[in-house]
C-alpha cells in the first residue's frame, strides 16, 4: 500500500479536503441547535418536541451510515462523500420554506440519510490512506473540522435569525454548503488503496454480505465498549447544547439568539483539544487519554450548576475541551481495533454515537421540563459514570491483548 505521508502536498490536501467536508456537515447538521427556541415559538410545541428537529436527523444519519459504507465499495468514497454533501446543501436550502413541524422533520430526516455519505466514510478514507503514525494527527485534524462546523453553523444562524428569520439563516447556510461541496470535490486526493468489492454481486448477496460484516464488529468487546462510549458521550454532549440556550434566553439571564449563538464560540476549545489529544495519545496511550477527556466532561457540567453567566460559560468550555478529546481518542481507536473492514466499524461507531445524540437530546428535554437545568446535568452525569464503566472494561481487556502480544500469543 501506499499511505499519505504527513509533511506532503497530498496530506495537506487530504487534510484540508477532510476539515471542509467535516464543516458542511456538522454545521448542516447542527445548525437548528439555536433555533430549537425559536421552532418551540414559531410552531408551537415543547422544548423536547422541538429538539425532534435534531433527533430525527441523526437517527436518520446513523442508520443511513450502515448502508453508506457498503456503498463506497461500489462507488468509491470521494464520489459518495461529494454527492453526500451537495445532496445534504440542497435539502437546507428546502428546508428554509417549510409551511409546518412536521415538513421540517420530513426534510431534516432525509437531511440525515444524505449526510451519512461523509462521516460514514471519512474516517475509513483517513485510516486507509494516511500512514498509520500520523493516523492520530490526521484524525484529530478531521474531528476538528467537527468542531469548527458545529461551532459557526450554530453562530451563523444565531445571528441570521435575530436580524431577519431562522428562514434566511437555513438559506444561507444551504447556499454556502453547495459551493463548499464543489470545492471538496476539486481538492480531496483520489482513495489510492480503494479496492471495488464484488461490484456485480446481487443486491440479497451484498446485504447479506454487510450484514455478516456488521455481525462481526459486534461480537467484539472492545469494539461494543467503544460503540457503548460513543452512545454515551454524544447523548450528554447533544443534551447538554440543546437546553442550554432554553435557560439562558428565560430570566434572569434574558439573552438575544445571536448572543445564545455565540456561546457555542467555545467549540475552539474542542478545536484545539481533538487535535492536541490525538498527538498526546499518539505518544502516551489512548487508554489514559480517554479518562482524562471523559472526567474532564463530568467536571463542565459541574462547572455550569452555578447560577452566574460566567461559570455556564465556563463549564461548557471545559465540557467540550473533555468531548471532543474523547471523541477523537475513541473514534481513532475503533480504526486500530478492527482488524478489517474498517469503514464498517466507523460506520457502526458513528450509529452509536448518533443515536446517543438522539436519544440523549430528547430525554434531556422531559429532564429539563421535569427538574430543569439541574435534571439536565443529573443525566449528563450518570452518562458519563457509564461510559467510564466501559473504559474499565476496556482498559482490561486492552491490557490482556498487549500482554498476549508481548508473549507471541494469538489474540
Amino acid at each position: 500500500m501506499t499511505y499519505i505521508q504527513q509533511g506532503t502536498p497530498e496530506f495537506r490536501k487530504a487534510s484540508f479536503g477532510l476539515f471542509i467536508g467535516a464543516w458542511v456537515t456538522f454545521t448542516i447538521l447542527y445548525c437548528i441547535q439555536p433555533l430549537l427556541p425559536a421552532f418551540s415559538q414559531h410552531f408551537q410545541v415543547s422544548p423536547a418536541v422541538s429538539s425532534l428537529s435534531l433527533s430525527v436527523t441523526t437517527a436518520a444519519l446513523a442508520i443511513g451510515m450502515l448502508f453508506m459504507a457498503s456503498l463506497s465499495h461500489r462507488y468509491g468514497p470521494k464520489r459518495l462523500m461529494t454527492f453526500s454533501l451537495l445532496a445534504s446543501a440542497i435539502l437546507v436550502l428546502i428546508s428554509a420554506w417549510v409551511r409546518d413541524f412536521a415538513s421540517l422533520l420530513v426534510v431534516r430526516a432525509l437531511q440525515g440519510i444524505a449526510l451519512a455519505g461523509l462521516p460514514s466514510i471519512a474516517m475509513g478514507y483517513l485510516g486507509e490512506e494516511v500512514d498509520p503514525k500520523s493516523l492520530g494527527y490526521a484524525m484529530g485534524l478531521y474531528i476538528a473540522g467537527n468542531t469548527v462546523g458545529g461551532m459557526s453553523g450554530r453562530i451563523i444562524t444565531g445571528m441570521i435569525s435575530d436580524w431577519l428569520s431562522w428562514r434566511w439563516a437555513l438559506g444561507f447556510l444551504g447556499a454556502l454548503g453547495v459551493v463548499l461541496g464543489v470545492v471538496f470535490w476539486w481538492i480531496l486526493p483520489v482513495a489510492r488503496n480503494f479496492q471495488p468489492r464484488r461490484v456485480n454481486e446481487p443486491v440479497r448477496q451484498r446485504f447479506r454480505r454487510a450484514l455478516g460484516v456488521y455481525a462481526g464488529h459486534l461480537r467484539d468487546t472492545g469494539l461494543l465498549c467503544l460503540f457503548g462510549i460513543a452512545f454515551l458521550l454524544m447523548g450528554g454532549q447533544v443534551a447538554l447544547y440543546n437546553y442550554i440556550g432554553y435557560q439562558l434566553m428565560a430570566p434572569p439571564y434574558r439573552l438575544s439568539q445571536t448572543a445564545v449563538g455565540w456561546l457555542f464560540v467555545v467549540y475552539t476549545v474542542g478545536t484545539f483539544s481533538s487535535a492536541w489529544m490525538g498527538r498526546v495519545a499518539d505518544r502516551h496511550g489512548r487508554r489514559l487519554t480517554l479518562w482524562i477527556g471523559t472526567s474532564t466532561m463530568a467536571l463542565g457540567a459541574l462547572i455550569t450548576l452555578p447560577m452566574g453567566l460566567v461559570w455556564k460559560v465556563l463549564g461548557l468550555a471545559v465540557f467540550t475541551f473533555g468531548f471532543f478529546a474523547s471523541h477523537s481518542i475513541a473514534s481513532g481507536w475503533v480504526g486500530w481495533r478492527a482488524a478489517g473492514n474498517k469503514a464498517e466499524a466507523s460506520s457502526l461507531y458513528l450509529l452509536f454515537y448518533y443515536m446517543g445524540s438522539s436519544v440523549g437530546g430528547f430525554c434531556g428535554g422531559l429532564f429539563w421540563s421535569a427538574f430543569a437545568w439541574r435534571g439536565v446535568i443529573a443525566m449528563i452525569l450518570g452518562f458519563t459514570v457509564l461510559a467510564m464503566g466501559l473504559q474499565m472494561r476496556l482498559s482490561r481487556l486492552t491490557r490482556t491483548v498487549t500482554a498476549a502480544s508481548s508473549r507471541g500469543g494469538t489474540v
